[in-house]
């Protein structure tokens, strides 16, 4: 039997394609026609180093931050809405802690970017994937796996885990979605062209599931 639950993650992925596109069109899960599916809303920000993306191919960091809601699935008791981050500072039982960097290649154009996304659900489990996306024009497809954890950076030199703990997103299931990012044009534009765009909105549905 498949366990799915649909999920907007950062999923990192983020990176950046056309994100200098004005009005950020809905974007559809690739994996929607599967049986077995749900799926959360996500709206979020991704912020890009400086000095940020621009008409020119180069390599990047990236963080990003979103939350989840409307979430559905086709299994029992699963979450409904939560938050999710990557290459971001991150808050756990009181102490922040900063999450691995998530890295491209690319321009205002197109790209390509690699990371490990956290989402924190409302019911206090977690989910972490590890992730690519390709981007061109204004949507960015990604692909990723729920691994098992990723180790965060805390105060002093400390670390602390997060695991994986979320029934409905088991360790091993796949992640498939497409994502838009949007600004406003022609702030976006200009950025692009002088200085470097470092700020886009994210919008987009993503789909994680196992047969």
């Amino acid at each position: 039997m498949s366990r799915r639950l649909l999920l907007v993650l950062t999923a990192g992925a983020f990176a950046a394609a056309g994100l200098f596109t004005s009005g950020a069109a809905k974007a559809t899960t690739a994996a929607s026609s599967t049986p077995n599916g749900g799926a959360c809303q996500l709206q979020g920000t991704a912020n890009f180093a400086s000095p940020g993306l621009t008409t020119s191919s180069s390599s990047f960091t990236y963080g990003f931050t979103g939350s989840l809601s409307g979430c559905q699935s086709n299994n029992t008791g699963a979450p409904t809405s939560g938050t999710v981050s990557a290459g971001s500072p991150i808050t756990i039982s009181g102490t922040t802690y900063q999450e691995p960097p998530a890295t491209g290649t690319g321009s205002c154009a197109n790209s390509s970017t690699s990371g490990v996304s956290v989402t924190q659900w409302a019911g206090g489990t977690y989910t972490v994937v590890k992730y690519t996306t390709t981007g061109a024009g204004a949507l960015v497809a990604l692909q990723g796996t729920v691994v098992s954890n990723v180790t965060v950076s805390g105060p002093n030199g400390t670390t602390y885990t997060i695991t994986t703990n979320e029934a409905s997103t088991p360790v091993g299931a796949n992640a498939l979605g497409e994502l838009t990012f949007s600004t406003s044009n022609p702030t976006g534009i200009t950025a692009c062209n002088s200085g470097g765009l470092t700020q886009a909105v994210i919008n987009g549905f993503i789909e994680i599931g196992q047969s």
